[in-house]
């Protein structure tokens, strides 16, 4: 059982109360009796017994525990002793490895003297043995006949021949030329020849792909005066066969990344070699690339097209070079780092030179022609419109007489309703003028720069605004009719106006986005500010002129239709008619409704509140000025009535939303004039008295009354005599 308790004790983790509990169910097996009873004298028993074994357990197990430590603590001091030897040990090597270092420093000082000494005797008899050698090969030099010398005929020997007769040549450039010219001939002679064996080698190994055998000649060619020629002869064959194609530009960074780390790995000074190697590239290949793409300049759009694409693809590849750190924006002349610039300027070859002059004159070629085939196609030949004389006199003479008298002179050209502007055209002008400018922007700069932009946009304003647009008002103010016949005038203005906003609009748009960012200077760009706004002035001027003429030109055919369709019957009839307007009225309404319609769909904003307001204060002018032509009974004054709340109708739409702000007070006092005319005459004078028109002058208000057919024969002035 106490092997049991052990087990149990021992597991982990170890919980009393479990355990206890464990005890107890088998206690109660144990002690069960019938009818589940149990008996507790034999549970005492159990637990009792159970007790005796756990106190038994716990002395063998602290008996084993005292046994443990005392092997621990022998165990330990055995331990402490052998440590305590081995620190004995270590401290006996440190002394001795320090005495050691201490020695073999003294040694090696020793030692490096005797070198130093041996070092010093020696050198001099270095030098000796080289003066021996060279003085030997001097003498070959100097026997007569060809030079005989192992070391200079075998090839496999170059480098060690180039190391002597390179310091021969220096020393033949000291002797005198009376006496060894001969020996200095040769010298030279054979200085040449090795260096063209040098650099044919070096192109061998270059082209074995020897990196090793290349840096090694490099270095030795570093004391030659032909070391450029090595140089030139690497860039000659790394640049052999390459940048061909119709694209050479994206071939260029490639190139350059590929060669940058072969020179960084052969040359002695590899950023001089990749300034020289790029500086190749631009003024060679790029530069005669370049020239063959802009020889031909009979198409001179192809050509300038040409000149920005390869002017802009050159900015680009010196933009990788920058970015790949082979070129600087900058440059450093005392380094030899490329400018950007220079390098663009180089492969240009002033390409670029009579750019603006060519430029101005594309711009006018195009701009003419799109002009030329747009009246072309309209059929239409350019003439200057014939103003003033005959025509304006006869303008002025219809006004004054107000269509009593109607003179005709000459017949006034509509055009069939054409406008003879165009958005399509304006567009493509402008898409023309863009280019222009982005290419001037690019290929030209500082005052060369904004001259350039200030004659292109010259050009624009020239061909758009004054050949089209000015051009276009022309023709269409001397095309706005005069007022004669029943036929309502057929007024086309509104038309070409909408159309020159748009234009004028989209030259300002064009204008902030291409022309301003080309002027730097203050003072070029407020020319250029100041010549848009002359020039829209001016066309403001004329779309006033044409607005005033076709107002009067509508006023005008209102106050003759009004005169000729107008029966004093329609105002004054006899027995029992309908009230409607009366048909002078409507064919008026008719008119006045279309032509505020196309007011308001061909002009916009400010412009169409203002042309709205003058032809409504017009029109309420005449048909104000009409009314007093007549007499009105009571009939007639109802018909008035209805011909007012429809002239109203027309000019400030139903209901009156949207006119414009005089117009209807204007017809709401007319309205209530006419009210005069039918109200009984006890009423008149609260009626005069009224909020309408209570602001009235007291002539007017008397003046309409007398209007009234029976003003006299109802003594009406009596009932007035104490208006104010």
């Amino acid at each position: 059982m106490m092997n049991q308790y052990l087990k149990e004790l021992e597991a982990d983790p170890f919980d009393p109360d479990e355990f206890v509990e464990r005890m107890v169910r088998r206690s109660m097996q144990e002690c069960r009796l019938k009818d589940d009873q149990f008996d507790p004298l034999m549970i005492h028993d159990i637990f009792t017994q159970a007790i005796q074994d756990l106190k038994v357990l716990q002395e063998r197990q602290e008996r084993k525990c005292a046994r443990l430590e005392q092997g621990v603590q022998e165990e330990e001091k055995t331990y402490l002793a052998k440590l305590a030897e081995i620190m004995d040990q270590h401290t006996h090597c440190v002394s001795v490895f320090s005495a050691l270092d201490e020695r073999m420093s003294r040694c090696g000082g020793r030692a490096l003297d005797v070198g130093e000494k041996l070092g010093a005797a020696r050198a001099p008899r270095a030098r000796a043995a080289a003066a021996r050698d060279l003085l030997s090969h001097l003498a070959n030099f100097l026997s007569p006949g060809p030079v005989l010398s192992d070391l200079f005929s075998d090839s496999n020997r170059l480098n060690e021949a180039a190391d002597v007769i390179q310091k021969l040549y220096t020393i033949a450039q000291e002797l005198p030329p009376d006496k060894f010219e001969v020996a200095r001939k040769k010298i030279e002679a054979k200085y040449d020849e090795i260096e063209r064996n040098l650099i044919e080698d070096f192109v061998k190994a270059q082209h074995q792909g020897n990196m090793t055998k290349m840096k090694e000649i490099a270095n030795i060619m570093t004391n030659f005066k032909g070391y450029s020629q090595c140089v030139d002869a690497y860039i000659e064959t790394s640049q052999m066969n390459t940048l061909t194609g119709k694209d050479i530009f994206s071939s260029v960074l490639p190139l350059c990344k590929k060669n940058n780390s072969i020179i960084n790995n052969v040359f002695p000074n590899p950023e001089q070699v990749m300034s020289k190697f790029v500086l190749n590239i631009f003024h060679l290949k790029l530069q005669k690339y370049i020239q063959t793409k802009l020889a031909d300049k009979n198409d001179l759009e192809k050509y300038l097209r040409n000149l920005y694409d390869v002017y802009t693809s050159t900015q680009r590849v010196c933009d990788e070079l920058v970015a790949a750190r082979l070129v600087s924006a900058e440059g450093d002349e005392a380094t030899g780092e490329l400018r950007r610039e220079a390098l663009v300027n180089g492969a240009m070859a002033a390409g670029a030179d009579g750019y603006g002059a060519l430029e101005l004159r594309r711009l006018k070629a195009a701009l003419a022609a799109a002009l030329h085939d747009y009246y072309a196609d309209k059929r239409h030949v350019k003439r200057q419109p014939q103003g003033g004389g005959f025509q304006e006199l006869r303008r002025d003479l219809q006004a004054a007489l107000g269509g009593r008298a109607p003179i005709t002179i000459a017949h006034i050209e509509d055009y069939g309703g054409e406008t003879f502007l165009c958005r399509k055209l304006a567009e493509n002008v402008l898409a023309s003028a863009r280019t222009s400018f982005l290419r001037c922007r690019t290929l030209c700069s500082g005052a060369e720069l904004d001259n350039c932009a200030l004659s292109l946009l010259e050009v624009l304003i020239q061909h758009l605004l004054v050949e089209h647009v000015d051009y276009a008002l022309d023709l269409g103010v001397h095309s706005i009719p005069i007022a004669e016949g029943k036929t309502p005038p057929q007024i086309y203005f509104f038309d070409i106006v909408h159309e020159t906003n748009q234009i004028v609009k989209m030259f300002g748009e064009s204008f902030q986005e291409c022309v301003l960012p080309c002027v730097s200077s203050a003072g070029k760009r407020t020319d250029c500010v100041q010549r848009k706004k002359a020039v829209v002035e001016q066309l403001e001027m004329k779309l006033d002129a044409g607005l005033e003429r076709a107002i009067s030109a509508a006023v005008g055919w209102v106050r003759m239709h009004l005169q000729t369709e107008q029966r004093k019957s329609d105002f004054k009839p006899e027995g029992d008619v309908d009230t409607l307007a009366s048909p002078a009225c409507l064919g008026v309404v008719a008119f006045v409704a279309g032509l505020t319609e196309r007011v308001s769909r061909t002009l916009d904003g400010a412009n169409r509140a203002a042309v709205a307001a003058e032809l409504a204060v017009r029109l309420h002018r005449v048909i104000y000025d009409h009314l007093h032509n007549y007499q009105f009974n009571s009939a007639g004054a109802m018909i008035a009535i209805c011909d007012v709340k429809e002239y109203r109708s027309a000019v400030c739409g139903r209901g009156g939303t949207g006119a414009p702000d005089p117009a209807p007070a204007l017809f709401d006092a007319l309205h209530a004039l006419c009210n005069l005319l039918l109200v009984k005459p006890e009423n008149l004078h609260q009626v005069c008295e009224g909020e309408t028109l209570a602001e009235l002058d007291r002539s007017v208000l008397l003046n309409f009354i007398q209007l009234r057919a029976d003003y006299k024969s109802h003594k009406l002035a009596t009932f007035l005599k104490g208006l104010s």
